[in-house]
C-alpha cells in the first residue's frame, strides 16, 4: 500500500462506558444518535470485552495489543512504564503523523508512548507533579485551578451540573484539540489520531443542557439477580455492594441520568470531529474505531464502578467504520465475534497494511480464525476475580470464597441467573473451569490443590470507609510544589 493510498486512522476511546449503553444496542433511554449512525454504516461488535476492566491495565492492553499477562499489569500499577512497542510507535515508524488528545493514564505522565505529540488531560493529577494541558488551558482562559470547584470526586457518584461556561467543559476541550490537529496535519502523510475522552467516568458533572435532555425520558433501573438466594456472596462482590447501600431508587435514577447526559454530550461533540474530516475531504479515506477502556456497573446487581466481569463492567462498545472502498468488511453489521481490547492494535495495523509487532498477542477482528474464548483477570488480593467465556457461557471465579458463577449468555444476557449448581450445566461448568485453570500463573496457582480449584476462605465484608471521598480533588491554584530538594521538603 503506497503512502498516498494508506488510510488515516481515528481511534476514539471513552472512559467507563458500558457496551450496552447505545441506542443501536436497544437501550431504552440513552441518546446516542451519532454512534447509532456509525453502527448503521459500520460494524458493531456485540461481544467486545475489556480483559482487565480497570483504567491502567485496560489502556496498556489497548496501546500494546498485549494481554495483562504479557504486559505485566492486572492490578492497576500506575507507576509501570509503557512498553516500547505501542500502537502509536508502530504507526510512527511507518511514516504516519501521530497525535494523541486527552487521557493517556501512563507513567511518567508526559511519556508520549510513541506519539509525535500529546495534548494531555489527566483528570487533574497535578498532585503527582504534572500540570496537564487542559489545566494549563483553563488558566489561560482565566480559570486557573478551578477544574474541580464543582466539588464532585473522580470516583464517586455524587453529581451536579458543570460549573463553568460550556465551552470550558473537558469534553469540548478534547474535541477542539482534535479538530485543530486534523486541520494542522501534514497533507503529504497519513495520520493516526487518538482522541481519548475522559467521561462518562466520574466526576459526574454534565452540562445542564444535557441533563435537561433527559428530563422527560424514563430512566431504566438496575438489573437484579438471584445470586444471594443461591449462595453466600464472595468477598469481592459483597464488599463492592457496600458502596451502593446508601442510594435510593430516586438517587440511582438521578445518577444514571447524569451518566447518560455525559455520554450524549460526547456523542454530539464527536459529530464535530466527523464533520471536520468531511470538510477537510478526509472522511472517505479515514477508518474510525470507537471503544471504551471498560464499563460501569451503574447499580446493576447492587454494584458500582468497574473491575468486575459482569456485563456492565467488562463489556464495551466496539464500532468500526471502514472506508467506502473496503466493501468486503460490511456495513450495518452486528458481529457476534468475540473481540477484546488486545485485538484493536492488530486490527488497525492490518487495515493500514502494516505489520503487527510480535509483542502483541491479540488478533485482528477479521482474522480467518475467530477467537473461541476470552479470558479476563483482575487483582491478586482479596478482591481478585477471573473470567473465561466462550460464545455462549461465561464463568466468573472468585478465589476468596472459592465461588464460581456460570451464566448462559444466550438465554440470560443480563446475567441474572447463576447456573453453577444446575446439574444440567455441569459439563459446561467443568469445561470452562478447565479453561480457567489453564490460564493461571504466578500467585494464581496458590488457589489450586492437586490441580483442583480450592481458593481461599471467604471473608466478611465490613462497612465501606471513604475517608478520601472517592478520590476527591482539591482547588488547584496555586499549584502544589513538588521537589526533592531537602531544604523545602516538609515532614508528614
Amino acid at each position: 500500500m503506497s503512502g498516498t493510498d494508506r488510510p488515516n486512522i481515528l481511534l476514539v476511546t471513552v472512559d467507563q462506558w458500558p457496551g450496552h449503553l447505545l441506542g443501536a444496542a436497544g437501550h431504552p433511554a440513552i441518546q446516542t444518535p451519532t454512534l447509532d449512525e456509525l453502527c448503521r454504516i459500520g460494524i458493531r461488535f456485540i461481544n467486545a470485552h475489556s480483559e482487565c476492566p480497570i483504567c491502567v491495565p485496560a489502556r496498556r492492553t489497548l496501546m500494546t495489543g498485549a494481554s495483562p499477562r504479557r504486559h505485566g499489569d492486572r492490578v492497576y500499577d500506575d507507576q509501570l512504564a509503557m512498553p516500547a512497542d505501542t500502537l502509536a510507535s508502530s504507526f510512527s515508524a511507518a511514516g504516519y503523523q501521530t497525535q494523541g488528545i486527552g487521557k493517556l493514564h501512563v507513567f511518567p505522565q508526559r511519556d508520549r508512548i510513541g506519539f509525535d505529540d500529546v495534548q494531555l488531560e489527566e483528570e487533574g493529577r497535578a498532585q503527582y507533579g504534572v500540570m496537564d494541558d487542559y489545566e494549563i488551558w483553563l488558566g489561560d482562559k482565566g480559570y486557573p485551578g478551578q477544574q474541580f470547584d464543582h466539588g464532585m470526586s473522580t470516583d464517586g457518584y455524587v453529581h451536579r451540573p458543570w460549573h463553568l461556561p460550556e465551552e470550558l467543559h473537558v469534553t469540548n476541550w478534547a474535541t477542539q484539540q482534535m479538530i485543530r490537529q486534523i486541520k494542522r496535519r501534514d497533507p503529504k502523510r497519513p495520520a493516526f489520531w487518538y482522541l481519548s475522552y475522559r467521561h462518562p467516568h466520574p466526576p459526574l458533572v454534565p452540562l445542564q443542557a444535557y441533563l435537561d435532555m433527559y428530563r422527560d425520558i424514563e430512566i431504566d433501573m438496575p438489573l437484579t439477580d438471584n445470586w444471594a438466594q443461591v449462595q453466600d456472596l464472595p468477598y469481592a462482590v459483597a464488599s463492592k455492594r457496600k458502596r451502593g447501600e446508601k442510594y435510593s431508587a430516586l438517587q440511582i435514577a438521578a445518577i444514571r441520568r447524569a451518566f447518560y447526559a455525559l455520554c450524549t454530550h460526547i456523542d454530539h461533540q464527536f459529530r464535530l470531529v466527523i464533520g471536520t474530516l468531511r470538510e477537510e475531504r478526509l472522511l472517505d479515506n479515514t477508518i474510525i474505531l470507537f471503544t471504551s477502556d471498560h464499563g460501569d456497573m451503574l447499580g446493576d446487581h447492587g454494584l458500582w464502578a468497574k473491575s468486575l466481569f459482569y456485563r456492565g463492567s467488562t463489556s464495551i462498545p466496539m464500532i468500526l467504520v471502514a472506508r467506502p472502498c473496503d466493501t468486503t468488511l460490511g456495513t450495518g453489521v452486528e458481529s457476534d465475534r468475540l473481540v477484546t481490547l488486545a485485538d484493536v492494535m492488530p486490527t488497525l495495523l492490518s487495515l493500514a497494511g502494516l505489520p503487527v509487532p510480535d509483542t502483541a498477542d491479540g488478533q485482528s477482528f477479521f482474522d480467518d480464525t475467530p477467537r473461541r474464548t476470552v479470558y479476563g483477570e483482575f487483582g491478586t488480593d482479596d478482591g481478585a476475580t477471573r473470567m473465561v467465556r466462550d460464545q455462549r457461557f461465561k464463568l466468573v471465579y472468585y478465589p476468596v470464597g472459592n465461588v464460581r458463577q456460570l451464566f448462559d449468555l444466550e438465554n440470560d444476557p443480563q446475567e441474572s441467573c447463576d447456573l453453577a449448581t444446575a446439574p444440567e450445566h455441569a459439563e459446561s461448568l467443568a469445561r470452562l473451569t478447565d479453561l480457567l485453570i489453564a490460564e493461571f500463573y504466578s500467585s494464581d496457582l496458590e488457589w489450586l490443590t492437586n490441580g483442583e480449584l480450592t481458593g481461599l476462605p471467604n471473608k466478611q465484608a465490613g462497612p465501606r470507609r471513604n475517608r478520601d471521598l472517592s478520590s476527591q480533588r482539591g482547588h488547584h491554584w496555586p499549584p502544589q510544589l513538588h521537589s526533592d530538594m531537602p531544604q523545602i521538603l516538609t515532614s508528614a
